[in-house]
């Protein structure tokens, strides 16, 4: 009774299999439905392949079993047992094939060999369609060993089934090795294609949700580096205007023109920024330095020297420039405030200094400032450059940038980060983009 007891074992493993099946298509319908119901229908290759779509291919076996029941067979009850235990077998190795863990471990290594075994006993023994078999073997080692190893595999198992056939059918035996090759070959070359479609697919989606992030946080950057300055920038212009106004109308209005002017050009960089066609100018944003600080009666001094640089430098050191001038107007207090840009032939550094209380280090996080500085901290650390900001020793707080000069080195620090990691490669890939000159609109 313990060949019954086996089979009954072996037919819940099934029921369990197939009620696993049951469950991922249940959960592939229910997706369909929704992604219907939400007016998109995603591209997907269909639920996964399970075991199921080798069992099938059992049938080949249905000539042994007529032989049986025909009684042709000698010793019937030694090919029964034989012709169930295969049967159990395969199905026992092909449903393991389909997960990545159990087709490694050494149970179905074993249950593999041990097929190998018994399917060359019923071929010795009988002959004629037990040799078919050795086709059914080749599935299971197919969708069971994938990989460099499986060719030599293949040919092996295809020499071993032509020796055993020759000796029961002679020449005949030719057909048993073609078919046996075959069917190892092509079920190894369908289901890691397969395979590999799904994770090509998989890639493909975690890529684009990475890149749905990283715009996300460009944005954040760009409308907290835009507005943070501009608006500073009118309140203290305002808070100017309306100190004037009772002294000097004309120094008033000027003030105003200047917050005029400002806003309109707030707009046009917010539009820029949305659609991503926004280039800074170092030069530029140093002369809004001056304004605003000279607004906030904070004397300014500007420095700069070394050779020109490159725009997409520019546009980096222009963030800075204006992020460090923005908190020394909202939370230095100070008297006077240096900016300094100094080239050399391989980098150039940008430092932003005040004699203020330095209160803008307040909530700030060792050797980074607010939101704002490590927003800037992360794009300056992808373009190859570095930032750091905190008090000064003399007192007030300091701001210094470092970045390459080269922009060709900009675009190979970016493609290092992306070669160091899946995490670096998320963050240098929209760098390596965002340093590339805009296009323009036509």
């Amino acid at each position: 009774m313990s060949w019954w007891q086996g089979l009954r074992c072996r037919m819940r493993h099934l029921g369990l299999a197939r009620a696993a099946w049951k469950e991922d298509m249940r959960r592939f319908k229910e997706e369909q439905r929704a992604a219907r119901k939400a007016g998109h229908l995603p591209e997907t290759p269909g639920p996964p392949p399970t075991g199921f779509s080798l069992v099938p291919w059992l049938l080949m076996g249905l000539g042994s079993l007529s032989n049986l029941l025909k009684g042709e067979t000698p010793n019937p009850w030694i090919g029964g047992v034989g012709l169930l235990a295969f049967n159990s077998l395969y199905v026992y190795v092909v449903f393991r094939a389909f997960d990545k863990e159990k087709r490694a471990a050494r149970s179905t290594r074993v249950a593999l060999v041990v097929m190998g075994v018994l399917t060359t006993a019923l071929a010795l023994g009988y002959g004629g369609n037990w040799l078919l078999f050795f086709p059914l073997l080749g599935l299971a080692t197919g969708a069971t060993l994938r990989g460099p190893s499986l060719g030599r595999v293949g040919l092996l198992l295809a020499a071993f089934a032509a020796a055993v056939s020759g000796l029961r059918e002679g020449w005949n035996g030719i057909n048993i090795a073609y078919a046996t090759f075959l069917s190892t070959a092509v079920t190894a070359a369908i289901l890691s294609l397969s395979e590999a479609v799904r994770e090509l697919r998989a890639a493909r989606e975690e890529l684009a949700r990475r890149a749905v992030e990283e715009e996300r946080l460009r944005f954040s950057r760009d409308l907290h580096d835009l507005l943070g300055h501009t608006l500073s920038v009118i309140v203290v212009k305002s808070e100017a205007a309306r100190r004037l106004a009772p002294r000097s109308m004309d120094a008033a209005l000027s003030q105003i023109t200047d917050i005029e002017s400002v806003g309109r050009q707030a707009l046009t960089e917010i539009r820029e920024a949305v659609t991503g066609y926004r280039e800074g100018s170092l030069s530029t944003e140093l002369d809004r330095a001056r304004s605003a600080l000279t607004a906030a009666g904070i004397e300014p001094v500007v420095r700069r020297s070394g050779p020109p640089l490159t725009p997409q430098t520019e546009a980096l050191l222009g963030w800075v420039v204006r992020e460090a001038v923005t908190n020394a107007v909202r939370h230095s207090g100070a008297a006077r405030c240096e900016i300094t840009v100094a080239g050399a032939a391989e980098r150039v550094r940008l430092t932003v200094s005040d004699d203020g209380r330095g209160a803008s280090a307040v909530a700030a996080t060792p050797g980074v400032g607010g939101t704002g500085l490590k927003g800037l901290t992360e794009r300056l650390a992808t373009a190859g450059g570095s930032l750091t900001a905190g008090p000064s020793a003399r007192g007030g707080f300091t701001v210094t940038a470092e970045l390459p000069r080269d922009p060709e080195e900009l675009t190979t620090a970016a493609l290092a980060a992306t070669a160091s990691g899946p995490g670096a490669a998320a963050t240098a890939l929209p760098a390596a983009a965002a340093l590339a000159p805009p296009p323009r609109e036509r």
